[in-house]
């Protein structure tokens, strides 16, 4: 009896220990990398996350490079749909300076296949979600 109380008060205590809250990251600290999160000063914790951030500047040559067709911008990001080589692409950035007639460069990454945009009430087939793009009058 004795030992069987014993075994049960080490697995209640187990379970116990076992249970607590691990400790969490840090504020402000992005949990894959330990780097500081990038948050916009005035940004509210739970709001925008791409607020005041600034698309990534593009280098030459860095993968896809087409003649934007059409462009539109809706909560933060422009969407672009780029012909190269005969094909047609759409590419979302954070919202950029594009027009219509431009060349564009973006580095190439997987499509989402199917993607909902609620805000403009459209899915896209296929799209690419890069970090910039790198934009000429050409």
């Amino acid at each position: 009896m004795k030992k069987t109380l014993v075994v049960m008060l080490a697995i209640v205590a187990l379970a116990a220990t076992g249970c607590k809250k691990k400790e969490e990251a840090p504020q402000g600290m992005a949990p894959e990398t330990g780097a500081p999160a990038q948050m916009p000063a005035g940004a509210a914790p739970g709001g925008d996350p791409h607020a005041g951030l600034k698309p990534q500047e593009i280098p030459a040559g860095s993968g896809h490079k087409g003649k934007v067709i059409e462009t539109m911008d809706s909560a933060g990001y422009t969407y672009v749909q780029v012909e190269e080589n005969g094909q047609k692409l759409w590419v979302a950035v954070m919202q950029t300076k594009v027009k219509v007639g431009d060349t564009v460069e973006f580095p190439d990454s997987p499509p989402m296949v199917n993607f909902q945009s609620k805000t403009l009430k459209r899915t896209f087939d296929k799209i690419i979600f890069a970090p910039g793009l790198r934009v000429s009058s050409k």
